[in-house]
């Protein structure tokens, strides 16, 4: 399952959510050739994993107060919550081995 946020929906769609079911948060922008990269591991991941977390994209050009308040350095920026916190995240475009690794260990 892969859904779009932004700062409005963001409560609802990644804090409320993840305290039933792990949600991963890419912060990303179309812009930015490593989003670009990582983007289709992430969704081709969240297929393989059928249902263990929800995708979120949040294009940092519309969620911007949301990205500042999750202090969104540089992107992609992947974050995954669970009871509405952030309990892992990883800064840049890793290889689909590395991502998986990550999920493994943190989901």
């Amino acid at each position: 399952m892969i859904t779009e946020i932004s700062d409005n929906n963001f409560e609802e769609r990644v804090i409320e959510q993840s305290k039933k079911t792990p949600v991963v948060v890419d912060f990303y922008s179309n812009w930015c050739p490593p989003c670009r990269m990582l983007a289709p591991i992430l969704e081709k991941l969240a297929d393989d994993y059928r249902g263990k977390f929800i995708l979120a994209k949040a294009n940092t050009d519309n969620a911007r107060k949301t990205a500042e308040e999750y202090c969104v350095m540089s992107i992609p920026s992947v974050k995954l919550f669970k009871n509405g916190k952030v309990v892992a995240e990883f800064v840049g475009a890793l290889p689909e081995s590395e991502v998986k690794q990550w999920l493994d260990e943190n989901l």
